[in-house]
């Protein structure tokens, strides 16, 4: 019996138009270009801007790029997950939104909050759905619009992250591409250190949360960089050996874009050189779940079919994750 695998035959990103630079950020908080660079590797990220549109607008026009590119109807589509930390309501959720937008009907659709690793969580989710052979088209969406949650006097965090949306058509496989194996792990203790304080459950919106700035991000910097560049570069070293890989057979190195630092402290555990890893924070910082689907968008032209890939995340929670997978679309 053959088995079937779910490969990637889809990309789609997309980015709002609005560029928000340095230079504009020290015009709003105290710090500089020298300073945000040399600290995070960003220049500029891109701001949804415009009066009731959230994630879902963003995620609806990757998804309607990636059906156009694909050559897909709506109507083929047997399942969509989006995963998001930033939905445009508690309920319902951003998935399907995204899915009325574009013009799909009937199916099962839902999101996953994973916050950074969103995308890896999610996309093991919809590959199992077509190794069990139920489903035969699946899409996996990112998208998140952290200017809603960000807190532009907080010169800590607002360097940081940025807007953005990434979709992938996942479908069968049995030539030996797809999703060969993943990763994905979690520790609640990570809570303190990188959150939104209020605006859930344990504390609903009041007067004194808005007034004390409690429905942004906090981050305590030294402690995520220290949890983030662990274990994000162990659990792509693990998936590496567990399939026998090094860096001379792996192609690409996909890791989540929150830090430069963070990033070159994987790539070094993993014995990858930095020609091999995938990087555009520069122009879109930190789009939290949208990172690795946008940086497959950017860098598409560059990878072949057959490529091995390794996928690593790590995000609030905390979260981590990590894929390995062989490229299915002809370059």
């Amino acid at each position: 019996m053959t088995h079937i695998k779910a490969s990637i035959t889809g990309i789609q990103g997309y980015v709002p138009d609005y560029v928000l630079t340095n230079a504009e950020l020290e015009t709003m908080v105290a710090t500089n270009d020298e300073w945000i660079v040399s600290r995070t590797g960003i220049k500029e990220r891109r701001i949804l801007k415009g009066e009731g549109l959230g994630s879902s607008h963003m995620g609806a026009e990757a998804v309607k790029g990636l059906l156009a590119k694909t050559n897909t109807s709506p109507g083929e589509i047997d399942l969509l997950i989006c995963a998001t930390t930033t939905p445009d309501f508690v309920f319902p959720c951003t998935a399907n939104l995204i899915c009325d937008m574009v013009g799909i009907r009937n199916i099962g659709s839902f999101d996953i909050q994973a916050a950074c690793s969103g995308f890896i969580y999610a996309l093991t989710l919809g590959s199992q759905f077509i190794e069990t052979g139920k489903y035969k088209k699946v899409i996996v969406v990112a998208a998140d619009k952290m200017s809603a949650i960000v807190d532009y006097t907080d010169r800590k965090t607002c360097i940081l992250f940025g807007d953005g949306a990434g979709a992938v058509l996942l479908e069968p496989d049995t030539s030996g591409n797809g999703i060969l194996d993943s990763i994905i792990k979690s520790d609640g203790a990570g809570y303190p250190y990188l959150n939104q304080k209020a605006g859930g459950s344990r504390y609903p919106p009041t007067h004194e949360t808005v007034e004390n700035r409690l429905h942004y991000v906090y981050q305590d910097g030294a402690q995520v960089f220290k949890f983030a560049v662990t274990n994000m570069a162990d659990i792509a070293a693990d998936i590496m050996e567990r399939n026998g890989l090094n860096s001379d057979n792996v192609a690409w190195l996909v890791p989540h874009q929150a830090n430069r630092r963070i990033i070159e402290a994987t790539a070094n555990r993993m014995g990858v050189g930095m020609d091999k890893v995938m990087m555009n924070i520069h122009k879109y910082g930190n789009t939290t779940a949208a990172t690795i689907p946008l940086c497959l968008w950017d860098y598409e032209s560059q990878l072949k079919k057959g490529d091995n890939l390794i996928l690593a995340a790590f995000g609030g929670g905390f979260t981590w994750g990590a894929m390995y997978l062989k490229w299915g679309i002809e370059s």
